[in-house]
């Protein structure tokens, strides 16, 4: 096959005209590092995956991530979408499309037909007469733009290739653009449309003749694209074997360290306050009153925000949860060794920090919500409090964890314990964690079941 080549200063680009409409518009604009297409492909599709909006159809998994709004007349879309190593089926949108893309360690063919669906439904072979294919090369950046109804097929360059062929971010300007049926209209409206539904598929008549023997022996105009290489010459192959090689040993490693994402917002610092005395209203003052008190502490956060339309019981019981599920990585692994510590001897373990280890209990005499165990409660609309606790062969503790809303704009949000030593062994086990309590572990936990809460909170508005 021979290349005529022609050398330009800018992103490398096609116009395909299309007598029907916009243009097909390709441009190239920038080569990324070797194998960086198959490592960006795995790490987004992982992450796509997970989306609340992901769907897996017609070989083309995708996610909508942003929907239209139409009330303040936007009704654009924002969707991540992806071809793996087998391509997908050729096919057409209503509206037209616009694209930004990564091809695979592989490379990428952008196959289009200009021709109608009336000329086809006439005369299938018109689709052929009409395709044009578009060479992209492995481990690009690329723009795709097109018209509504133009049919559209991405597809390896190579076959029985383990080369994804690309993974894009694709804005739908115009989500009810072009002639849609008033069903799918609707579905468009109410932000229930996603990319298969808004996808028509080729005719049968004319995916018989692309599966046929014939077709592969067909000549189709093509454009092959590139950068730093010219397509045909000899770097351009020995760099693309390069990048295929790298691109399936980044796949490897990616697949063992899948990394997470973060979402951190800036919110105003909470300082805890250790106070000297419990408050004379807490219900920890009734607790433990007959034996001697041998450790007692109370921390405090105040915390500022809308609280206008919560009560009280509602933001302990949601400060509980965080407990459970936001506890401090690095007091869980103090509680691991202090279990296997202490098993032998036949004391209590829980995978919590003390303070709270009793909301694991399976005791259902008094709940606080009809979920979470308790030795008391005391709950008002502007003021909630339990106690928890456990008694154990060295020590009794009591926990009195209380929320108190001071106005719609500030809350107290409290936690204090109470420990009985029962013998020696209790002493010296409280003298040893005294202070790594004091310092670390309650303030940890009441900071982060806090902030678990308040988070909760915000975003249930």
């Amino acid at each position: 096959m021979i290349h005529q080549t022609k050398i330009i200063k800018t992103f490398p680009h096609v116009h395909i005209p299309n007598k029907n409409g916009l243009p097909i518009e390709v441009s190239l604009i920038a080569q990324l590092g070797h194998g960086a297409g198959n490592h960006l492909f795995k790490n987004i599709t992982s992450r796509q995956s997970h989306h609340t909006n992901f769907i897996d159809e017609l070989d083309e998994p995708s996610a909508k991530l942003g929907d239209i709004n139409l009330p303040l007349d936007d009704p654009s879309t924002l969707y991540s979408f992806a071809v793996g190593p087998k391509g997908h089926p050729f096919h057409s949108h209503a509206g037209h499309r616009v694209f930004t893309a990564i091809s695979g360690s592989g490379g990428a063919q952008l196959r289009f037909s200009t021709a109608t669906h009336a000329e086809i439904e006439k005369e299938p072979n018109k689709f052929i007469d009409e395709l044009n294919f578009i060479n992209i090369p492995p481990d690009c950046l690329f723009t795709v733009r097109f018209g509504g109804e133009t049919w559209h097929q991405f597809y390896p360059l190579s076959k029985n290739t383990l080369h994804p062929v690309f993974v894009a971010l694709s804005c739908h300007t115009n989500e009810l653009g072009g002639s849609l049926p008033n069903d799918i209209k609707e579905k468009v409206i109410t932000n229930n449309a996603d990319i298969p539904t808004l996808t028509e598929l080729l005719p049968a008549k004319v995916t018989k003749i692309i599966h046929s023997k014939e077709f592969q022996h067909i000549k189709i105009p093509t454009t092959t694209l590139s950068l730093d290489a010219a397509a045909g010459t000899a770097q351009r192959a020995v760099c693309d074997t390069f990048r295929g090689s790298m691109g399936i040993l980044r796949t490897f490693l990616i697949s063992w360290n899948q990394p997470n994402g973060y979402i951190s917002k800036t919110v105003e610092k909470r300082d805890i306050q250790e106070l000297k005395k419990s408050p004379h209203t807490s219900l920890l003052k009734d607790q433990l009153q007959d034996y001697e008190i041998h450790h007692e502490d109370t921390f405090l956060i105040k915390c500022s925000g809308n609280f206008k339309n919560t009560n009280a019981p509602e933001i302990l019981e949601t400060l509980l949860e965080g407990f459970l599920l936001n506890a401090p990585k690095n007091v869980s692994r103090l509680m691991m060794i202090r279990n296997i510590i202490v098993k032998p001897l036949g004391l209590r373990t829980s995978p919590l920090g003390c303070p709270v280890s009793s909301l694991l209990s399976d005791k259902v005499e008094n709940l606080f919500a009809n979920r979470y165990p308790v030795i008391d409660q005391k709950i008002k609309d502007q003021s909630a409090e339990i106690i928890l606790g456990a008694d154990d062969k060295h020590l009794k503790f009591r926990s009195c964890i209380a929320v108190n809303i001071i106005n719609q704009e500030t809350i107290e949000i409290s936690m204090g314990t109470r420990v009985h030593c029962k013998n020696s062994f209790g002493k010296f086990y409280m003298a040893i964690i005294d202070y790594v309590h004091r310092k670390y572990i309650s303030p940890k936990m009441l900071k982060l079941a806090t902030d678990f809460a308040l988070n909760q909170i915000s975003n249930s508005r």
